[in-house]
């Protein structure tokens, strides 16, 4: 108890050190209590995409789209289609240094620009982007390459993930939607669709395919350089189909099926709302450990009610769009992330079978 002890009141120290969440408006009435978050000094590098849009600048935004035919669509090859696939040659562009996996951009041999992810999220994250795209949701044109040769590579992170020099194994190449800029972040707790049956489905959506890691610097919104329409979307979905926190083994928490399996999905209904396991706090590393993964800690505390809290009905309809899609389907999605066939069986049974809990609610 003693050591637990000490080790909570360095934790407490340290929450004002490494807090990193940013000050949000006012929350809406009738958000659910959550904790203050603490203030944390500008940072003078911070570009201008990857600051909060405010409430004044929303014009014309959209979170979420009628998908059409669902039972028709195509989750192999998703929204950039078969015809949008990256072609090869790729050359090397620049290394992007954000963020904890390693990235780099690359030109294919069309003129495009891709977004390159090594490591283990670059699974799981074609995956969700199939199935969030299937249900009205905006993401990124994503495809896994399991083998790609990037002419001139020359990166600092990720040697572990390159072959021969200039190969890349299970690479998630990410094209951003046509003539979009990205031009900052949201927020989940203030936004203007809060309450919406849309965001309420998206949040059921994070539950669907465990993605823990929801802090606001991996939500993204996108102006149309034309029109001004301004997307927002979960732009980074990569810590997905494993546990549904924060791990001290990093195994667990991307892409693990045994850890899917196991996780917690919903776990408490009233007659109105529902409560689901993701994301869940990481309590587990709160106890374990310190240092780094205590600033992780502090990062995503306080995103639990994200989970919390929501309408039967909306959940409910998410199911009904979800229960649309065909066993074939969601099999097409998991071998567009090349998973090997005996995981995907794993998986789409795991995930028919939340579909059905969420249709019965």
């Amino acid at each position: 108890m003693l050591r637990l002890a000490r080790r909570l009141a360095v934790l407490s120290a340290l929450s004002v050190a490494f807090s990193s969440a940013p000050i949000s408006a006012q929350t809406p009435p009738g958000a659910p209590d959550q904790p203050t978050p603490q203030t944390s000094a500008p940072n003078p590098a911070k570009k201008d995409n990857e600051k909060p849009i405010s409430l004044a600048d929303i014009h014309n935004a959209s979170l979420w789209h009628d998908p059409g035919n669902i039972s028709a669509k195509d989750l192999f090859y998703g929204d950039g289609g078969k015809d949008g696939q990256p072609v090869a040659p790729f050359k090397f562009i620049a290394e992007d240094t954000n963020g904890t996996n390693p990235k780099f951009d690359v030109e294919d041999a069309n003129g495009k620009k891709w977004r390159v992810k090594l490591g283990e999220e670059s699974r799981p994250e074609v995956v969700a982007s199939r199935l969030l795209w299937a249900v009205g949701y905006y993401v990124n044109d994503d495809y896994l390459l399991h083998v790609a040769t990037i002419q001139g590579l020359d990166i600092k992170r990720g040697a572990k993930h390159v072959h021969n020099g200039e190969q890349v194994i299970d690479s998630r190449f990410a094209r951003k939607p046509g003539k979009e800029t990205k031009t900052a972040i949201w927020e989940w707790k203030t936004n203007p669709f809060r309450d919406t049956r849309e965001f309420n489905g998206l949040r059921v959506m994070m539950a669907v395919i465990n993605n823990w890691d929801l802090k606001d610097v991996n939500n993204a919104v996108y102006t149309n350089e034309k029109t001004g329409h301004q997307t927002f979307l979960v732009s980074d979905i990569g810590a997905t189909f494993a546990t549904n926190s924060l791990q001290t083994s990093r195994a667990k928490d991307k892409g693990n099926v045994d850890s899917y399996v196991d996780s917690k999905f919903i776990t408490r209904t009233t007659a109105s709302t529902v409560d689901f396991g993701t994301p869940s706090a990481p309590t587990g590393v709160l106890i374990k450990t310190a240092g780094i993964m205590a600033a992780d800690y502090e990062r995503r505390k306080g995103y639990d009610w994200i989970g919390d809290n929501i309408p039967r009905e909306d959940a409910r309809w998410i199911g009904s769009m979800l229960g649309q899609l065909s066993h074939e389907q969601l099999v097409d999605a998991f071998r567009a992330g090349n998973f090997p066939p005996e995981s995907i069986d794993q998986y789409v049974t795991e995930l028919e079978a939340r579909i059905a809990q969420l249709k019965a609610l």
